[in-house]
């Protein structure tokens, strides 16, 4: 066993910070690249010749493919992804409103279901029941009968 044994001692402070230093480097670079052959898919506006040409150009010789990408397309690329957000959260938010709208709305028909369950099931009396029916076909059920069945249920 002639091979030496290297122990924590043999390891110099400066190397550890070097050696992290060249780690951080190496993964901010693959984030580098992964965002720019994102970015040359995601684009509208570049052909698909274009396109290919781009990700041969950063696949075949990726650090001049990625560095002349950020330089020739570089500037576009924070106002892509701004749009894009932009676009995602107004989508979201047109679904949540016709997800409300559509889910918000309910019936006198389907008020009254609901009393007749909750009358069946016993946990408000006739009476209550006789009282939220003509609020519901009154117009004023939607408001008034959930908190009419509510309170008569402590």
């Amino acid at each position: 066993m002639s091979a030496s044994t290297y122990l924590a001692y043999d390891y110099p402070l400066l190397s550890v910070f070097w050696s992290m230093l060249m780690f951080f480097l190496w993964i901010m670079w693959f984030v580098l690249l992964f965002r720019v052959v994102v970015d040359i898919i995601r684009d509208d506006d570049m052909s698909g010749w274009g396109k290919t040409g781009w990700l041969v150009f950063t696949i075949v010789l990726p650090f001049l493919g990625v560095f002349v990408y950020m330089i020739a397309r570089g500037k576009n690329m924070g106002r892509r992804e701004a749009a894009q957000a932009r676009a995602q959260q107004q989508a979201f938010d047109s679904y949540i409103r016709e997800t409300a709208k559509d889910g918000g709305t309910t019936s006198s028909a389907d008020e009254l279901a609901k009393l007749s369950r909750i009358r069946a099931s016993g946990d408000i009396t006739d009476e209550e029941f006789a009282r939220a029916k003509e609020l519901v076909l009154s117009g004023h059920g939607a408001g008034a009968s959930p908190g009419a069945a509510a309170t008569s249920r402590r």
